[in-house]
């Protein structure tokens, strides 16, 4: 059974999510649709450019994985297709995928095309899937596509002793999230002590495995499930405790 998977700022208190999954269901019920989340903040292509990150490459090849965030950015909107390291995605041509990966090639892009009286955003992303669902080529799913939107993501600002960065995103527990990437950290730091500032609290000087390797309630650094830099409470919300909210400021300092 195919899997396709689904983030959208939808939101779960309308129909949406359901509308979508019901037309992709009725031209393909074999498929296996898991959510992953529907409460991107509205229009946010950013915070889905994280989660897109954070999960494909935990599915097995062959996944079709569906962004519909920020769909109607443009009174000529486009949903696009293309395939990237053995998966699939679909979504709509505002530069959400630039975001989530720094190498797709404009050639390999193409807009799904379906019945130009139904340009309905449902139908049309339910079309694309139903296509390549049946292993047809992704080629096939429509033309080439003639402009493909690129976005500038916001990155971390490095020196040799220093790392200016940026709270991308606060989860559900309060972990506050940096855009700094473990591999990217290892480089800068090459074995070094450092200290992580924020606010007017003390320094962290510790990357830490597990939650757990705090007491409850201590300030705990580590790096998340998607190798992202994560500031986090023990059983606490270090969002709100620590006064730390999205698009602020953190400094690494290597000694």
């Amino acid at each position: 059974m195919q899997i396709v998977t689904l983030i959208s700022d939808f939101g779960i208190k309308d129909h949406y999510a359901a509308l979508l999954k019901g037309a992709i269901l009725n031209l393909n019920s074999d498929l296996q649709i898991i959510d992953v989340t529907n409460q991107v903040d509205t229009h946010d292509i950013r915070q889905a450019a994280y989660f897109l990150k954070a999960i494909c490459k935990k599915y097995p090849q062959g996944t079709i994985h569906i962004v519909a965030v920020n769909n109607f950015y443009d009174d000529d909107f486009e949903i696009i297709s293309f395939e990237y390291k053995g998966h699939y995605y679909i979504g709509p041509n505002n530069g959400i995928f630039s975001l989530a990966f720094d190498s797709i090639d404009k050639d390999e892009v193409y807009k799904i095309a379906y019945d130009e009286d139904d340009e309905d955003l449902f139908n049309l992303i339910a079309h694309g899937v139903s296509l390549i669902s049946q292993n047809m080529s992704i080629t096939e799913v429509g033309p080439p596509l003639n402009h493909f939107e690129k976005k500038i993501d916001v990155q971390p600002v490095q020196t040799n002793d220093e790392i200016r960065a940026t709270i991308i995103h606060i989860d559900k527990y309060e972990n506050v999230i940096i855009n700094v990437h473990r591999e990217f950290f290892e480089h800068i730091q090459a074995g070094r002590n450092f200290e992580i500032f924020f606010k007017y609290y003390n320094p962290i000087t510790t990357i830490s495995k597990t939650y757990a390797d705090v007491p409850i309630g201590e300030v705990v650094c580590l790096f998340n499930s998607a190798n992202y830099l994560e500031i986090a409470i023990n059983n606490g919300k270090a969002s709100s405790q620590l006064d730390l909210l999205k698009d602020e400021t953190i400094q690494i300092r290597f000694l």
